[in-house]
């Protein structure tokens, strides 16, 4: 069983299953047709190769204290197969949107065409995987905006790209610009919460790196109390209005405010030092939860 849980989570295959349950809950949330399957398929393989290869990157030599550079060491030789394979299938599973959608994909609006590119150059900056005679930054270093670009990228995987796919394989578009903005900021305001919970796992790294992130600034305790809780409740309290403006059924405003109530007290009980898997199972975790919640929200909307 050990084996296994390393597998999905140290092998980023968690972060596939994230992708896909973000981007249903988007779906069921704006009221909008799901994607192809196709698309599915490709977006629970693209992060998770994307991941992979950024960890394998940086995993060269196995690490007493670090549980996930001595998986990735003991494991280079089926991780660089299995990220072969997948890789592969990523390919096929693209040329064949591609070809199945050609046309549409040439005759997509301009608007379309800047979010694609917004996204793939923030993907790519995030763990300086563009070469360096391109662009020499890596948005990582950049300390506390490290944490407001992982949300960003992940806000639009789940809100962004849908619709842009939906536009492509369908011809539909979507108007609702207030209901579309809020649950996009919902997103990302999530996700960076979740990033900056994260970061703690990383901070006597980021210290001794000098890489300014919220808790290598301002401290363990202040980061907490000072930044993590009062976004939630921000984000508790904007949710309660937005769901009043838009006259939510209280079921509905339940399931969704149960994630935020969960991950104040997860960002409580972060005082105490924790594992590895802990963070990639409980604080990740969240959003898998949050993509639940929302879904199940969605069952008592008329």
């Amino acid at each position: 069983m050990g084996k296994i849980i390393r597998f999905i989570f140290f092998g980023n295959y968690f972060v596939g299953i994230l992708a896909v349950a973000l981007t249903i809950e988007a779906t069921m949330q704006l009221r909008l047709p799901f994607n192809s399957v196709n698309y599915y398929l490709l977006l629970f393989l693209a992060p998770t190769i994307y991941y992979t290869y950024a960890y394998n990157k940086v995993s060269t030599n196995p690490s007493a204290i670090n549980p996930r550079n001595k998986w990735y060491f003991k494991h280079k030789k089926f991780i660089n197969w299995s990220q072969s394979i997948l890789f592969i299938l990523c390919m096929i599973l693209a040329i064949n949107l591609l070809y199945q959608n050609f046309s549409n994909i040439l005759n997509l609006p301009f608007i379309y065409w800047i979010a694609i590119i917004i996204i793939i150059i923030a993907g790519g900056l995030y763990y300086g995987l563009l070469p360096k005679s391109f662009l020499n930054f890596n948005l990582r270093n950049t300390g506390w905006l490290k944490a407001f670009v992982i949300g960003f990228v992940w806000a639009c995987c789940a809100n962004v790209l849908p619709l842009i796919m939906l536009k492509i394989e369908t011809g539909i578009g979507y108007h609702d610009s207030v209901l579309w903005t809020w649950l996009f900021i919902k997103n990302w305001m999530f996700c960076t919460v979740n990033a900056i919970i994260f970061d703690i796992k990383d901070y006597p790294t980021d210290a001794n790196k000098h890489l300014r992130t919220f808790v290598v600034r301002y401290g363990l305790r202040k980061t907490i109390f000072n930044i993590l809780i009062p976004l939630l409740v921000i984000g508790l309290i904007s949710l309660g209005i937005f769901a009043n403006y838009k006259g939510f059924a209280w079921p509905q405003v339940f399931c969704n405010v149960l994630p935020f109530i969960l991950t104040i007290y997860v960002a409580y009980s972060m005082h105490k030092r924790k594992n590895i898997l802990y963070y990639l199972m409980v604080i990740d975790g969240l959003i898998l939860f949050k993509a639940i919640c929302g879904i199940t929200g969605m069952q008592f909307v008329r």
